[in-house]
């Protein structure tokens, strides 16, 4: 067990420390040690993602960090993919996301699907300047547990709105969660247009996700 306990520790620091090269060698020993990949990536890889999260949000960690800890996980889940058993990783939840029509910025948005993936949920990132047509074909094609919306434009705000209405049109809305972020957002605003959340930043809107997730298991 201390065995087990200390190559966890590894990936887990090897995340907060963007070592590639280091993870590689953990996941292969993890799996040498007999470990299982899925709780190689849940209780090593992923909580080292939860300590980069954190420390983005204390401003200790900046945005060139959070990338290069999220391509330092994809290296380690790489070696320990081929030993996932069929649909084992990223069945916590499902969420699609994206940033609304006419607002162009994405920073915030990538952060939280990094840090989603890294929580074991399957993001279907429908990327910038998405209508409130594609939210609704999405949540119909994908069935998703969660719907996520950024604007950075308080012009932009309004069409998070238009989403919601849309999906309730279409029957959808009490089949998913909404959670909205973005910097001009509050709380009263998310609670006017009929979402169910807001997230002042993306370390907690990964913690609501995973709460909302965990009660419907």
């Amino acid at each position: 067990m201390p065995r087990r306990e200390e190559i966890l520790a590894r990936l887990r620091d090897c995340i907060v420390n963007f070592d590639i090269d280091g993870i590689k060698d953990a996941a292969r020993e993890a799996i040498e040690a007999g470990i299982p990949a899925y709780d190689a990536i849940m209780e090593g890889m992923a909580k080292g993602m939860e300590i980069v999260g954190r420390k983005y949000e204390e401003g200790e960690y900046f945005l060139a960090e959070l990338i290069m800890a999220g391509e330092t996980m994809k290296e380690g889940v790489s070696v320990l993919e081929p030993y996932l058993r069929s649909g084992e990783f990223l069945r916590i939840g499902k969420v699609v996301i994206g940033t609304v029509e006419g607002d162009l910025h994405d920073i915030g948005k990538n952060i939280v699907v990094t840090l989603l993936s890294a929580s074991g949920f399957e993001v279907i990132d429908l990327g910038v300047d998405v209508s409130a047509d594609k939210f609704v074909e999405a949540v119909k094609q994908y069935k998703p547990d969660i719907v996520g919306m950024s604007a950075l434009l308080t012009t932009t705000m309004i069409n998070m709105k238009k989403v919601v209405e849309a999906l309730k049109e279409a029957g959808l809305k009490d089949k998913v969660k909404i959670i909205v972020g973005g910097a001009p957002l509050t709380e009263e605003f998310a609670r006017e247009i009929g979402a169910d959340g807001y997230a002042p930043d993306a370390v907690l809107g990964v913690e609501i996700c995973k709460k909302w997730v965990s009660v419907k298991r």
